[in-house]
């Protein structure tokens, strides 16, 4: 299951340098090799790491570059003894071509100088002076011999360069030095749109105060633009400090978000893991992308291979969130922009329909909680009185006294207009009318009691010239997990895009910040409403009035469903991919533990009912996306509500 996971791993060092010195420079570059090159696919170390980023003028010495090239071979022929299992090498070198030295990266492989790429763009302003020694501009891939003492070394240059690693397994890697990524149209990002999932950038970049963090602005911009892993790695500080200092910041982006930094000055040197699958998926769902490659793609680039076989990863370097829909930082801020976003949308549908109040079934659990905080803020801020929010409880076979006591409690300080109105009778004259034993408690008993509550919530609004929000969250939606025209359906529903792990998050977050500004009092009930298990309360109580029917215990834990959904919907992940992240997951956690066993339970369980109860999906009320998954049949998922889920779930 380990080997389902479609990753590549990326160490980003920074060798300690001997400026002028290629010697010592290989072998510090050898010692970074020997210790990570079991452990990666690809190593990549600065520019000119083989010479010094700030020889200067010594870059004219005919010694320098002499030593630069057997430099060169050496490491490839030390590598040689590693094999097709060694890792391959990205270094630094100044290299000579038809009378013009060139700031080059170089990879080697087994024994191999694969490619030789050089800088297109050359600094030669502020402290900057690369065109007083290097050649620069655009080189088309040619066939290039190396004389490098005592061998010649056949290679390919130029910077229209992908080189494509791998053997059954494959990943197309593109290179650009330093400068290369500030152009306004970077080869970076040509080589991205030409099929170059990763990009490597090996830099000299000086530190100045503010520019570490435009570099991870900047870096991370081109990641995410690009649809791309983006590793960078920049010369250290035993580089020359005559004017400059220099850090060894390292910087690795998958999609725009940052996996991984060595901080300047840190020494660190960073292995972290791309993740094709999401680079792939995101490449594939968004059109733009193609639309972009198609209008940038009239120069002709050429592929070199690299049979390095990518490593079969039995861990995962990066972290894996087991709630991956949950802030892990910031969570209060976080919490609000989302809050704030399905307050306004509520605001806009108030105005947009001139509604006298809004009415919202009040059960005491996460999900209404939520939709009540929403409507109480969405009408204050319209200048509003608490009042027009009608919240009402409904008191059914299964309702308990603490979830009754939290509804009235919650309502009370949010200042609602209060309605108790008890189901009871109501649905035994149902029961009667359809011929339903009361003594059989099946689905007819349970959803008989969601759909009295929702005809109630709707004839309420009617009656009083309002509209139902509606409190259902993604995760239910997704499994189906909601009475078809019961509690499926409102008017008007705030939680759709928000998943039950988050939910939880956001009663938590903003239940306190709205009791610190203008709601005082209600801590203590949003406390214990978080606390309590998650149940539609439909089946009778325990004896000592505790909740019998408990959701998780027949659907299974929304910890896993929402890791499982996110991962579905968000990058398109097959299932043992799933299995194996999650794994890791539940491994780097030690509040949530699961076994093997229950997770393939539970994710052919998630299956079975996510395809199986597309049919309420297709016609959910309108609800505000808040995220990057939504189920929307009119946004963001179209399915057929007749796919077969065999094939998903066959992985025991």
């Amino acid at each position: 299951m380990e080997n389902a996971l479609d990753l590549f791993r990326v160490a980003a060092v920074t060798p300690r340098v001997h400026i002028g010195n290629v010697a010592k420079n290989c072998q510090e570059i050898i010692k970074a090799y020997d210790t990570l090159t079991e452990q990666a696919d690809l190593i990549v170390t600065p520019e000119l790491s083989l010479t010094g980023y700030t020889c200067a003028d010594l870059f004219n010495n005919r010694n320098l570059l002499d030593m630069a090239r057997k430099g060169l071979q050496e490491l490839v022929t030390y590598t040689e003894q590693y094999g097709d299992c060694g890792a391959a090498l990205v270094v630094g070198v100044p290299l000579e071509k038809e009378n013009e030295l060139f700031n080059c990266a170089a990879l080697i492989q087994n024994g191999s100088l694969v490619a030789v790429i050089p800088k297109t763009y050359l600094p030669n302003y502020g402290e900057f002076y690369e065109k007083r020694w290097f050649s620069a501009g655009e080189q088309q891939a040619q066939e290039l011999e190396l004389n490098c003492g005592e061998n010649w070394i056949q290679t390919t240059f130029g910077n229209n360069i992908l080189v494509e690693i791998g053997t059954d397994k494959k990943v197309c890697v593109g290179v650009e030095l330093c400068e290369d990524a500030w152009a306004p149209i970077s080869p970076g990002r040509l080589l991205a749109l030409n099929g170059a999932e990763i990009i490597l950038n090996l830099s000299a970049s000086n530190e100045l105060i503010g520019k570490a963090q435009y570099r991870k602005n900047m870096l991370g911009a081109a990641s995410a633009g690009c649809i791309c892993g983006y590793a960078y790695v920049s010369a250290g500080k035993y580089e020359s400090t005559s004017d400059l200092v220099f850090s060894g910041h390292t910087l690795m982006y998958e999609n725009g978000k940052l996996i991984g930094e060595g901080k300047p000055f840190s020494d660190t040197v960073l292995v972290k893991d791309f993740n094709l699958t999401k680079i792939r998926h995101d490449r594939i769902a968004n059109k733009t992308y193609a639309d972009c490659k198609n209008s940038f793609t009239q120069r002709v680039y050429k592929t070199v291979t690299c049979q390095k076989p990518i490593l079969e990863k039995k861990d995962i370097l990066a972290q894996v969130s087991i709630t991956p829909f949950v802030p892990s930082k910031n969570r209060r801020d976080r919490s609000l922009e989302i809050f704030q976003m399905q307050v306004t949308a509520l605001q806009r549908r108030i105005e947009a329909t001139k509604s006298k109040c809004i009415v919202v079934g009040v059960s005491g659990g996460l999900d209404s909680t939520l939709a009540l905080l929403v409507s109480a803020q969405a009408v204050k801020n319209l200048g509003l009185a608490p009042k027009t929010v009608i919240g009402i409880t409904m008191p059914g076979f299964g309702t308990t006294n603490r979830t009754k006591n939290n509804s009235m409690e919650l309502m009370k300080y949010l200042g609602c207009n209060q309605k108790e109105i008890n189901i009871t009778m109501s649905v035994r004259q149902h029961f009667q009318d359809i011929g339903q034993d009361e003594t059989v408690q099946d689905v007819t008993y349970e959803n008989s009691q969601a759909r009295e509550r929702t005809q109630i919530l709707m004839d309420v609004a009617n009656k009083e010239g309002g509209f139902v929000v509606g409190t259902g969250d993604l995760s239910e939606l997704a499994l189906g997990w909601c009475t078809y025209n019961g509690d499926h359906m409102s008017m008007y529903a705030v939680n759709t895009s928000i998943p039950k792990t988050l939910v939880r998050t956001l009663v938590y977050e903003i239940g306190h910040y709205m009791d610190e500004n203008g709601f005082a009092g209600m801590k203590t009930v949003i406390e214990d409403i978080i606390n309590t298990p998650v149940s539609p309360e439909l089946l009778p109580p325990n004896a000592d009035g505790t909740i019998a029917q408990k959701t998780e215990e027949t659907v299974g834990s929304y910890i896993l469903h929402d890791f499982f959904l996110y991962y579905t919907l968000r990058y398109g992940m097959a299932p043992a991919e799933i299995m194996a992240l999650c794994k890791e997951a539940v491994r780097q956690n030690d509040e949530y533990k699961f076994s093997d066993k229950e997770i393939q339970k539970w994710l052919n369980v998630f299956y079975k009912r996510f395809f199986q109860q597309q049919f309420k999906r297709n016609c959910m009320p309108d609800g505000v996306k808040v995220g990057s998954v939504s189920v929307s049949p009119r946004g963001d998922l179209r399915l057929p509500a007749e796919i077969e889920s065999e094939e998903f779930t066959e992985y025991e």
